[in-house]
């Protein structure tokens, strides 16, 4: 597939993802089960995803072809953001200027959503669109058929070396430098004196204030 520009990695394991689903024929496992689907990915712009989307899904009940496109998504993913120990939430758009579509490829429908008012193009190589392989299908959690996957990015405006003051648990009061930082665990590794003698402590996100 052509590459997809974002700020965070697709397989990044610290993304909290959403799918925003626009299901536009519920019945098509049952109803169309002779129909094979496959995912492809609309380019649009930025902003503009959620606006683009209603209007395909509009033009695609009009010319009652549903069946033919079951689902329509736009991936979001939830960020945390801690400063000075405040956590900040924000949900944003996992690849902004993107909307994945599941559908039967045909000509007809081709140009149908390809005309859709802000859309670019589909992505893929030359004048044809390239479905999603699997793995990034699965990646992208596009199948998953929960509402939400329960793990979240945390960012910190802290970085290695930083000097940082702890503010909660044992070592409250103490100054030291930041070792590590590990977001999958949020947590961070920071060199403190103990018995006079350098020891490296983790502590959470949540424990730490950047002097």
């Amino acid at each position: 597939m052509t590459s997809i520009n974002n700020n965070d990695n697709i397989s990044n394991s610290e993304d909290s993802v959403k799918v925003v689903s626009g299901i536009i024929d519920e019945n098509n496992t049952s109803s169309n089960s002779d129909l094979t689907y496959e995912w492809y990915v609309l380019q649009t712009y930025s902003g503009h995803e959620d606006k683009v989307r209603s209007t395909i899904e509009q033009v695609i009940k009009k010319k009652d072809l549903g069946k033919y496109v079951p689902r329509i998504e736009i991936p979001t993913q939830t960020v945390t953001e801690i400063k000075n120990s405040k956590k900040k939430t924000s949900v944003k758009k996992t690849y902004p200027g993107y909307i994945f579509i599941k559908m039967k490829m045909n000509s007809e429908l081709w140009s149908i959503i390809r005309r859709a008012r802000g859309v670019t193009n589909f992505v893929g190589s030359g004048s044809k669109p390239n479905p999603l392989s699997k793995r990034e299908i699965d990646s992208m959690s596009l199948e998953d058929k929960s509402d939400k996957i329960e793990v979240k990015k945390n960012v910190i405006d802290i970085e290695l070396n930083d000097s940082v003051n702890i503010i909660s648990g044992p070592f409250d009061g103490s100054i030291g430098e930041v070792s590590s930082i590990n977001y999958h665990k949020q947590s961070i590794t920071v060199k403190l004196l103990v018995f006079g003698r350098e020891t490296p402590v983790e502590l959470d996100f949540s424990q730490v204030r950047k002097i």
